[in-house]
């Protein structure tokens, strides 16, 4: 199998093959993305069925935040294991977190919400 037969070929069609390892520790990074993907949209659902003691405004807030995040999330992960794959791909530095760390500070900044919350009630 040629290297423009794998899909998605705009990755595999530019440069040399990297060590195997590099590629195997970068497809484990996407799928520790998948899991966290995983873990917000198991944690919305949560929020909704459970009855947390807080308002229902912001029960369905923070569950809509957290599905839109766990939407967000596997695009983002696909995209960086592309853009890394092909930074080894061309000997290049491998891209800066970028995109992911809009989902970072969005999972940190509900963390905070949902303690305030919970100090106050």
């Amino acid at each position: 199998m040629s290297t423009t037969d794998r899909w998605p070929s705009r990755v595999y069609a530019e440069g040399e093959e990297p060590d195997y390892r590099f590629s195997l520790a970068n497809e484990r990074t996407f799928l520790a993305w998948l899991r966290t993907t995983l873990a917000l949209i198991a944690a919305g659902v949560a929020v909704d069925v459970l009855d947390l003691g807080v308002s229902e405004a912001f029960t369905r807030g923070l569950s809509a935040t957290l599905l839109g995040l766990g939407a967000v999330c596997p695009v983002l992960a696909f995209w960086r294991w592309a853009a890394s794959e092909r930074a080894m791909r061309r000997n290049e530095p491998l891209p800066p977190l970028g995109a992911a760390a809009v989902l970072i500070t969005g999972v940190v900044l509900l963390a905070v919400a949902v303690l305030a919350v919970v100090a106050v009630t």
